[in-house]
């Protein structure tokens, strides 16, 4: 054990955010690799603002503005401290990691004190280097929104950049690996516990109360953390997944039965590679897989420092065209689903954006992931494969025989009931993360699974949705959602150039504050 001190004045000088305080912290540089461990505690401050001024900042900018009219005016200041910390990769090898501590301060009663924490999870992020605790890199949008949502309004968060990011050890993130991504989660909220009562704003402390939170990836981060902290007698106040991929054999059975979600040719290798690492199944050669003009560079090509753009650009990937645009002749009914749909409505002509002679799936790779679809199927997808069948319920499929099918399987978190409140938020309209798919589907699972999960533990909000009366808790975020998207529509124009507009939007910047500011509000209840 050795101490040392951080100097943090030259952070403060270089930082958007300023009025830092102390110019100097002493702190313990630990030598353990246990799970949970901080490398040195307390962690090192980038930055710190009091509400006045992060209410100006925001101001500052139209992105900020609209940011403050949903999450409201800051009452108190934040410190943003930049954590490391020990936890595993994909495999349960002992991996580095980073992330955020924000805490809340101010003399309000409620930046002080013992405080809730919000245990919150990002979405995917491509580049390598990002970095949720600094709040200084005017990319880090996510880090600002949930500093003004919840450290802003008296929530400690706690935000890991997950393992493959940043100062990470690991060569690859094992993303959407539910055992390493949920053990991250629980190593960061137990490296950011340590550290209360040591960071420069000691006052404010731990009150037991926990939070879960977290947006695409990370919403199902979120809630499959959730789940691993109730069954390993962890206590869990309530959790918010947002807009997750929760179903995830049923969301990827739908991808590739012609329903291609946007941003599929990024998801397809970072998936791949995280499973392949943990479980060695999905590929001999990456050739198996993607076509040959990419799968020389494919494996490890994400999470990247090179921008996504330059990557496309490269021919490293195809920016939309995930299948070929082939005519399918295998004689058999699977024929008229593989096929590119005709682009008859608007949903159609999304799922034909995939479709293209640059694909990046082999043709006989797709072929026998749906073969083993067909015959061993999920229970979301049945009916588009059976229309006259009787109602299933949705459960995944019972043994998958295509090693991609089993990995998303095991990942799969239609095998838990919650027993602390779980709101899910979304919009029915996303082409990314499709909601009946997921929000939708769980809720169903929830509502038939033995025994039923009661439906007062159960929210589901669907932004697209109407306010259901004067005593609707979400009416402001609904309302708010869908002025902002008739707005982008509109400034694009209206028609088909007003909705791909929207597509283009949606999940990645219009629906995250309002499902944040709706988690928020859901959380006050506790």
């Amino acid at each position: 054990m050795k101490t040392y001190a951080l100097r943090i004045g030259m952070a403060c000088a270089l930082a958007v955010l300023t009025a830092c305080g102390s110019d100097t912290q002493t702190s313990t540089l630990n030598d353990s690799t246990a799970r949970g461990t901080l490398v040195e505690n307390p962690p090192f401050r980038i930055a710190s603002v009091n509400a006045a001024a992060l209410a100006a900042q925001l101001g500052a900018s139209a992105a900020g503005q609209q940011l403050l009219q949903v999450a409201g005016a800051p009452l108190c200041g934040v410190d943003f401290n930049y954590m490391h910390y020990w936890t595993v990769g994909g495999k349960g090898e002992a991996e580095s990691a980073s992330g955020a501590l924000m805490v809340p301060t101010g003399g309000a009663p409620a930046c002080s004190g013992p405080r809730p924490i919000v245990l919150y999870a990002h979405a995917t992020q491509f580049d390598k280097n990002a970095n949720i605790a600094d709040i200084t890199d005017p990319n880090n949008t996510e880090g600002a929104l949930i500093a003004a949502m919840f450290a802003a309004r008296g929530y400690i968060v706690v935000a890991p950049n997950y393992v493959g990011y940043d100062s990470s050890s690991s060569s690859y993130h094992p993303f959407l690996n539910e055992d390493a991504q949920t053990k991250d989660m629980i190593d960061a909220l137990t490296a950011a516990r340590s550290a209360l009562g040591k960071v420069l704003a000691a006052t404010t402390t731990d009150n037991g109360k926990l939070f879960i939170t977290g947006y695409s990836q990370g919403g199902y981060v979120a809630m499959a953390t959730h789940k691993a902290m109730q069954a390993a007698g962890l206590a869990v106040t309530a959790s918010a997944p947002m807009s997750g991929p929760y179903a995830l054999a049923a969301l990827f059975d739908a991808v590739f039965f012609g329903h291609v979600n946007l941003g599929a040719t990024e998801f397809a290798p970072i998936l791949t590679l995280s499973y392949q690492k943990a479980y060695g199944n999905v590929y001999t050669a990456p050739s198996d897989t993607y076509a040959a003009a990419y799968a020389p560079t494919i494996e490890g090509l994400l999470p990247s420092a090179t921008p996504i753009a330059q990557l496309i650009s490269a021919g490293k990937l195809p920016q939309l065209q995930l299948f070929h645009n082939t005519v399918w002749a295998t004689g058999t009914p699977l024929d008229a689903l593989l096929d590119e749909p005709p682009a008859t409505s608007a949903v159609n002509a999304l799922y034909d954006l995939g479709f293209g002679p640059a694909n990046l799936i082999n043709d006989s790779y797709r072929l026998a992931y749906v073969q083993d679809a067909a015959a061993n199927p999920d229970g979301v997808l049945l009916p588009l494969l059976n229309p006259g069948a009787p109602p299933t319920p949705p459960v995944p499929a019972a043994a998958p025989a295509n090693p991609l099918r089993q990995d998303l399987k095991l990942n799969d978190l239609r095998n838990w009931t919650p027993q602390a409140p779980v709101l899910m938020c979304g919009g029915m309209n996303d082409p990314t993360i499709y909601f009946s798919v997921n929000a939708l589907v769980m809720q169903e699972y929830w509502t038939v699974v033995a025994p039923p999960v009661s439906p007062a533990l159960v929210t589901v909000l669907d932004l697209e949705s109407q306010p259901s009366g004067a005593a609707d808790p979400f009416a402001a975020a609904k309302l708010g959602f869908q002025a902002t998207v008739a707005a982008v529509a509109a400034a694009a124009g209206g028609g088909a150039a007003g909705q791909s507009a929207v597509a283009q939007v949606y999940h990645g910047t219009l629906v995250p504050p309002f499902c944040a500011a709706a988690a928020r509000g859901f959380f006050s209840q506790f």
